[in-house]
């Protein structure tokens, strides 16, 4: 058995956009944008959705929404996620990225949040 649960909601943006990006759904969310030092890619919306990390990631392509789903042993929900009808796409470190049915991408992560957090929100998968 295996936990997981849905961590954070990305909206990828083209790298030259991301700021403006960021400005404008902060502000549609009743957000607060503070980048990420540590990952300069990334600028946190926070206070945007409760329970769940949100950011706008400057990337190198199109513009899409991607969620990120941390796990307790991510070798197990990537098979999960692949039986249910992912294909995975790539690796970077322990992040898995799949491609869901209908093309979304998804990413597969070791737990991020506190411990607690997980334990009272994840779902238990056989």
């Amino acid at each position: 058995m295996h936990r997981s649960r849905v961590y954070a909601l990305l909206i990828d943006t083209p790298a030259p956009e991301a700021d403006q990006a960021a400005t404008f759904w902060a502000a549609a969310l009743g957000a607060t944008a503070r980048p990420l030092p540590s990952e300069e890619q990334f600028i946190s919306l926070h206070g945007a959705l409760p329970g769940v990390i949100a950011a706008v990631q400057a990337v190198d392509d199109s513009p899409r929404f991607h969620l990120d789903i941390e796990t307790d042993d991510v070798e197990a929900e990537v098979a999960r996620l692949v039986a249910l009808g992912a294909v995975q796409v790539s690796q970077w470190q322990e992040c898995r990225t799949l491609r869901a049915p209908g093309g979304h991408l998804l990413c597969v992560l070791p737990v991020e949040t506190d411990r607690e957090t997980f334990e009272d929100e994840a779902k238990t998968w056989p």
